[in-house]
C-alpha cells in the first residue's frame, strides 16, 4: 500500500519533478552538488555545460526544490535542498545494473 494516497494532483505533482530528473545537464548539476555549495561558474567548470545552460536548469531545480541558493556579494551559491534525490538515483543505479547483467546473460547464451 502507498505511504502517501496517490490522488492525480499529487501523480501529477510527482511526474513533473521525475520529468526535471529526466534530463542530463540537470542530474549533471545535482552531481555537481554533491560535494558542497557552488556558484554557477563552478558547476560550469565541473560539468562542461555552458554558462546559460547551467543557469536556466538552475532556475528549474530551483523553482522545483532540488536546489537551494543564497547571495553572497556578487555571486549565487547553489546547494542541495536535500540529498534525498541521490536515494531515486541510486535506485534507478540498481535497475540498470540489473538490466546489464540480465541482457550480457542473454548475449552468453545463458
Amino acid at each position: 500500500m502507498a505511504r502517501f494516497p496517490l490522488t492525480p494532483d499529487i501523480l501529477e505533482l510527482i511526474a513533473h519533478r521525475f520529468k526535471a530528473l529526466g534530463d542530463a545537464s540537470r542530474l549533471q548539476i545535482l552531481n555537481a552538488l554533491r560535494d558542497g555549495e557552488l556558484n554557477v561558474t563552478d558547476i560550469v567548470e565541473r560539468t562542461g555545460l555552458s554558462q546559460a545552460n547551467t543557469s536556466k536548469q538552475l532556475k528549474q531545480l530551483h523553482a522545483l526544490g532540488f536546489v537551494a541558493r543564497r547571495k553572497e556579494g556578487l555571486f549565487v551559491r547553489y546547494r542541495l535542498a536535500d540529498k534525498g534525490v541521490f536515494k531515486l538515483c541510486d535506485v534507478m543505479c540498481e535497475r540498470v545494473e540489473a538490466e546489464a547483467t540480465r541482457r550480457q546473460r542473454v548475449l552468453a547464451g545463458a
